[in-house]
């Protein structure tokens, strides 16, 4: 079963990664890799009550790799973290199958007392490059969460989270999406912007028309500029 489990986990890097060329390879310099083979090792330890072992083994991976996986955190099938260093995943954190980790992503608790503290990742979730996901809050399914966002509170299935603290900028995706969008797909807040700008621009132009005319009927501006407005006029 672990076998089959870490076979699968060097399959998806080299699904996922477009610079892994071969299995050898993925299997022998992918810190990613080596910090999910250590979590399926130490997480079985954990389970039959070898406690002390796993976590003196996992703090050995997080020496090796700059990954730090607790034991007792629950991870599903294929999941992925491409490049890795300073990525956090919390004693109680739940990650469905099929889930996309970023570098220096945080799955942290923001309470110190039993229990559970962390957060519940669903299926096919991707986390950007330095994400900070924090509390027993759950992550909806096929969600994407931007690089540098802080999340504190429950996101919804399909949506996209960006900022800090993080807030929802688009959600309802159809399960129907298309299955080849891939991580890179999380929309550009500027382009959105800009967008939003563009769409302004035809009421705001006629609104300048309008006040123009305005201007040249009451005879504060000439017909052929409206740089210059009498100074007294607007007073009066």
């Amino acid at each position: 079963m672990m076998l089959r489990l870490i076979k699968e986990d060097i399959a998806v890097a080299l699904e996922k990664d477009p610079a892994a060329r071969n299995a050898l390879e993925v299997l022998i310099l992918y810190p990613g890799v080596h910090a999910l083979i250590a979590y399926r090792v130490t997480h079985w330890l954990w389970g039959i009550g070898f406690k002390f072992i796993a976590r003196a083994l996992s703090q050995f991976a997080r020496w090796l790799t700059g990954i730090e996986i607790h034991p007792a955190a629950i991870i599903g099938k294929r999941f992925f973290i491409d490049h890795g260093m300073g990525v956090v995943i919390g004693e109680t954190s739940e990650i469905g199958d099929n889930v996309f980790v970023y570098q220096a992503v945080t799955l942290g608790g923001l309470a110190t007392k039993k229990g559970k503290r962390h957060p519940t990742v669903s299926d096919d979730v991707v986390i950007g490059a330095g994400a900070k996901v924090l509390g027993p809050i759950k992550i909806g399914c096929n969600t994407k969460i931007g690089s540098g966002s802080v999340v504190l509170q429950n996101v919804p299935e399909y949506s996209t989270v960006i900022g800090v603290p993080g807030r929802v900028v688009f959600s309802g995706i159809s399960s129907e999406m298309e299955d080849d969008e891939g991580p890179e797909s999380f929309p550009d807040p500027v382009a959105r912007a800009i967008e939003c700008m563009l769409d302004r621009l035809p009421q705001m132009e006629k609104e300048i028309r309008h006040l123009k005319e305005t201007l040249k009927e009451n005879g504060i501006v000439d017909s052929n500029s409206i740089e210059e407005i009498p100074e007294k006029k607007i007073i009066g």
